[in-house]
């Protein structure tokens, strides 16, 4: 039991199996990174979710507790370091690393709404996550990638329907309503608090609020900050067009939920409970 928590810890980059994820994150070509954020953390929960609950769903108290502490370290600490980071693929990297956190707690609840919270949670994550990658892969400082925070000065007066798509992923990522990352955030802790475990659900809040720092930062450097004459701002026509209307995904899963959560409920029938 031991040693699978370990592999599903290291494959979704929770604490203490996380290291490899803001080396990889930040030396990784930018298109690899955002992969490896969604595609490999989104099929590692597809796989262990079968495990867990289709085939040890008889002995949950006994991996319940372990999830629990996975759960509770990888929030606090995501969070925390992302807190000091001023490369925005760092700083994503430890964001995955504190959404894997919240998560986990839809694995940890195990019924038929856990299950329901973890699949939109995860939805809304690879939509705001890839996202946000997208906005990054576009700038460009000469002919190196404009990984530091500091890149994005200015980037409203550059360009407004990029900025705006930017702010979009980062309030999601926060947890800001109406967005897709309030909705999932809101379904997981609905799940904890109906699995009485309410003080896990005041520690996700807590921390919620302490990644807005760190998300609302990116806002505030691209609408506030002069824009920087070095950095080049390559965006093609097509490519803000695809970023608009992830963005506008994002919002009208946050304002409309249903058919979302209908797709997630029909996707639960398909898992053995125990």
């Amino acid at each position: 039991m031991i040693f699978l928590i370990a592999g599903f810890g290291f494959k979704i980059a929770a604490v203490p199996f996380h290291m490899w994820a803001p080396d990889v994150y930040e030396g990784a070509p930018t298109p690899v990174t955002a992969f490896l954020s969604v595609g490999s953390k989104a099929a590692s929960f597809a796989v262990f979710l079968r495990v867990f609950i289709g085939s040890l769903g008889e002995i949950q108290p006994d991996w319940q507790l372990l999830l629990i502490f996975l759960a509770v370290v990888t929030i606090v600490l995501g969070n925390v370091v992302a807190l000091v980071q001023t490369n925005i693929k760092r700083m994503l990297a430890y964001s995955s690393v504190a959404h894997a956190g919240y998560a986990l707690i839809g694995l940890i609840v195990g019924d038929r709404v856990g299950i329901m919270s973890l699949m939109v949670y995860m939805g809304a994550y690879a939509l705001m996550t890839l996202g946000a990658f997208g906005v990054v892969m576009l700038l460009r400082r000469g002919e190196v990638e404009g990984d530091e925070i500091a890149d994005f000065a200015g980037l409203a007066g550059k360009n407004r329907l990029a900025a705006f798509a930017m702010l979009i992923f980062m309030f999601s990522l926060a947890g800001i309503p109406p967005t897709a990352g309030f909705t999932g955030k809101f379904y997981i802790f609905m799940a904890a608090v109906n699995a009485h475990l309410t003080w896990l659900v005041v520690l996700g809040v807590v921390f919620s609020a302490v990644s807005a720092y760190f998300y609302l930062k990116v806002v505030m450097v691209m609408y506030m900050k002069e824009p920087d004459a070095a950095v080049r701002w390559v965006a093609p026509p097509a490519a803000v067009m695809v970023l608009a209307v992830a963005a506008a995904v994002v919002l009208l899963i946050g304002v409309y939920p249903g058919p979302f959560l209908d797709l997630a409920q029909n996707a639960v029938l398909n898992i053995r409970q125990p």
